[in-house]
């Protein structure tokens, strides 16, 4: 494993010296929070502050840094970055899944999401050595989200924009889905996740773009779609991009939706529930224009070193732990 250190000592001055070469500022902002943007595909670790002199406080490990990082781009830091730790409870452990990991997140002022593919693009160009197989040397291959699903899947999204027409569809492939409570980005992600993302192109690292607007997260939106795209490299999720939204109405409409669907979930399971934030809809409306990227690094050194589980490059990944 000692290898697998150095690795990623040097991958992580690298990536320094990348952002700092351009003028990003790097940030180091809190783990634990008392609040957090609800999200209800993200479980969270929850534990309490107790004090003898002041009321105790459930506080929440963060699933992102972006709650904090979005408040000092709304006070005119200018482009940021961070690479801190993350949490989500509930997930399995296995080749590309661990409960704790380590985060990339960028935020690029006066960009949108297609300049953050070119950002992107220069950033595995100054970690990929001569060495490296030539899979994970951009440029990087596009797809839109319904040109994927219609090649990999044969379902057209765009003729079936309601929940009950894309169930149709799903059951025709030999899916189950309820008659009724499930959502249209519920049903398609059964779709995605059995027929599209495991035959993904793999010979260059992909965009997936244009994800439709049904799927809902604080990316702007553009008429039917979302503007947003998922990175994969060697068929692997490895980093996520919005063009951020800064629009009040629509942020507190995400989150108040999004919150009811955690109470929802949540109702009986007796798993604590973040606050939400009521002024954090008006701080980050008053953002610039910005694009923020995500990226998981333990997955990103994985397929730098070409190595098949992130076992092979974590010092001590839960499962070994726990082992």
């Amino acid at each position: 494993m000692r290898d697998a250190a150095l690795f990623r000592n040097h991958m992580m001055r690298q990536i320094r010296s990348f952002f700092d070469e351009r003028s990003y500022l790097e940030v180091d902002t809190p783990v634990l929070s008392p609040t957090l943007i609800p999200e209800s595909t993200i479980e969270n670790f929850a534990t309490r502050f107790d004090n003898p002199f002041l009321s105790s406080v459930e506080l929440f490990l963060v699933p992102s840094p972006e709650i904090y990082m979005k408040r000092l781009i709304a006070d005119g830091w200018g482009s940021l970055y961070q690479i801190s730790h993350c949490f989500r409870n509930s997930e399995q452990l296995g080749k590309i899944h661990n409960i704790e990991f380590t985060m990339l997140e960028y935020y690029t002022v006066e960009a949108d999401e297609q300049d953050s593919i070119a950002i992107t693009e220069e950033l595995f160009s100054a970690l990929i050595d001569r060495n490296t197989a030539d899979h994970l040397r951009p440029p990087f291959a596009h797809l839109t989200v319904e040109e994927a699903t219609k090649t990999l899947a044969g379902v057209d999204l765009e003729k079936h924009p309601r929940q009950s027409s894309l169930a149709e569809e799903a059951r025709r492939l030999g899916l189950s889905v309820p008659d009724e409570g499930e959502s249209w980005e519920e049903t398609f992600n059964r779709i995605f996740l059995t027929f599209v993302e495991p035959n993904l192109p793999q010979e260059k690292p992909l965009v997936l773009d244009r994800y439709p607007a049904q799927i809902e997260c604080l990316a702007a939106r553009d008429g039917a779609f979302r503007q947003r795209w998922e990175l994969y490299a060697g068929g692997i999720e490895l980093a996520n991009c919005y063009n951020e939204e800064r629009d009040r109405h629509a942020i507190d409409r995400y989150m108040d939706d999004e919150y009811a669907r955690l109470v929802g979930k949540r109702s009986e399971s007796g798993m604590p529930i973040p606050d939400i934030d009521r002024e954090f809809g008006t701080i980050i409306s008053h953002m610039p224009p910005v694009s923020g990227v995500a990226m998981g690094i333990d997955r990103l050194q994985m397929l730098l070193m070409g190595r098949g589980s992130l076992d092979e490059v974590m010092l001590f990944p839960l499962s070994r732990i726990l082992g």
